[in-house]
C-alpha cells in the first residue's frame, strides 16, 4: 500500500517537470505560439477605479512576480529558445512582465489581448483577432503573446498559474495546448 502511495506521489511531481521539457524543446526548435500569463501580482482583482491608461489604478506585479517576470526571460535566454516577436496586453502586469522578461526592444502592446467583459461582443472579436494572428503567424523564431488567465481560458479552455506559458498546437479548428513551461 505504501508503495502505491509512494508511486501515485512520485508522478504527481514529475508529471510537471516532463510537461516543462517537452515545453522547453518545442521552444528550442522554434516556430512556436507561445501564451504567456502575466506574472504574479499584488491582488486577485482589479480595483474599483481600474482604468486601463492608469498603472496606479490597476493590479500590478507585486515583488515576487518581477522576480518572476526576470526569471522567465533568463530562462528563455539560457535555454536558447529563440524570441521573434512579444506582444503584450495594454494591462500593465503584461507589459512589465514582457519589459522584465525581454528587454524593451520591439515590445508590441496589442490591445485585442486586453480583458473583456466574460461573453461580450467585445470578448468574442478579441479572441477571433488573436485566433487569426495565432493562425497566420508562421515565423521561425517563437512568438510570445502575454496577456491574462482569462483571455487564455477563452482561446484554450485551459487555466493557468501566474507566470505560466501555454505552448499552442495549432491547425486544428479549436486551439490546443502542445505543452506548458510552469515558471515557479
Amino acid at each position: 500500500m505504501y508503495r502505491l502511495i509512494a508511486l501515485f506521489a512520485l508522478l504527481l511531481t514529475v508529471h510537471p517537470v516532463m510537461a516543462t521539457e517537452a515545453g522547453w524543446a518545442l521552444l528550442r526548435d522554434g516556430g512556436q505560439v507561445v501564451l504567456l500569463n502575466s506574472a504574479a501580482t499584488n491582488g486577485t482583482s482589479e480595483p474599483a477605479n481600474f482604468d486601463i491608461e492608469v498603472c496606479s489604478t490597476q493590479r500590478n506585479l507585486s515583488a515576487r512576480g518581477r522576480q518572476q517576470a526576470k526569471r522567465i526571460g533568463a530562462l528563455i535566454f539560457a535555454r536558447a529558445a529563440p524570441v521573434e516577436e512579444v506582444v503584450t496586453s495594454s494591462h500593465c502586469r503584461s507589459r512589465d512582465t514582457g519589459f522584465l522578461a525581454f528587454g524593451d526592444e520591439d515590445i508590441e502592446i496589442w490591445p485585442a489581448l486586453n480583458n473583456s467583459e466574460p461573453e461580450s461582443a467585445a470578448a468574442e472579436e478579441n479572441v477571433a483577432a488573436i485566433k487569426e494572428r495565432i493562425d497566420a503567424y508562421s515565423g521561425s523564431g517563437n512568438l510570445f503573446l502575454i496577456t491574462q488567465e482569462q483571455v487564455i481560458q477563452a482561446l484554450t479552455g485551459a487555466r493557468v498559474r501566474d507566470g505560466e506559458a501555454l505552448i499552442l498546437s495549432r491547425g486544428a479548428e479549436q486551439l490546443s495546448v502542445a505543452a506548458r513551461i510552469r515558471f515557479n
